[in-house]
Formats: C-alpha cells, structure tokens, sequence
C-alpha cells in the first residue's frame, strides 16, 4: 500500500516527507488491513497543520489532527493521537474475542 502525501498552501522538504512515510508505514503494520494512508500539510493563517487518514475495512477512518509551530512537531502530535485509536481498537477487539 502507499501512503500519499499532500502539501496544501507550502511546500515541505523531502526529510520531512520521507518521516511522514515512515510513520505511515509504522501505523499500516499495526493497522488490520488497511486500504489507504494520506498525509496532509498545510499552512494555516500561520498555524502548521498536520491531517492524518487511515482508512480500514468496513468504512472505518482513523482521522487525527494537530496545529503547532511547526510541522515536524504537528506531525509527532498526530502521530500520537492515531496511535491512540489504533491502540484504543486493539484493545477493543483483543477485549471482544476474550469475551465470547
């Protein structure tokens, strides 16, 4: 799977592109089947803004979403919230199957 990564309204280095693919691909080996991975950047009204999308099967879309001073620091912000809801899901699902 590929991971696509946008720049609206600025431009990125490759550095930077190159860790948002590395992080991507860190998500999609924890990530049950994952259909797609996006990476969005923008310049917001000064603000950086860093969009994650993770798209799994059955409709589910793991999104998150973070501002900060730079993008580098918005990207570890998002990261740490996707990261939460595939954790959070991990649990859920382990939790299910012991359950039954």
């Amino acid at each position: 799977m590929r991971t696509i990564v946008t720049a609206r309204h600025c431009e990125i280095s490759d550095e930077l592109r190159a860790k948002a693919e590395t992080i991507m691909e860190k998500f999609v080996k924890l990530a049950s089947r994952p259909l797609s991975a996006e990476v969005i950047f923008d310049a917001d009204h000064g603000e950086k803004v860093v969009e994650l999308k993770l798209s799994l099967p059955r409709g589910q879309v793991k999104v998150a979403k973070a501002e900060a001073v730079s993008f580098r620091s918005a990207l570890d912000r998002a990261a740490d919230k996707i990261r939460r809801q595939l954790d959070k899901e991990e649990r859920r699902s382990t939790h299910r199957s012991t359950v039954e």
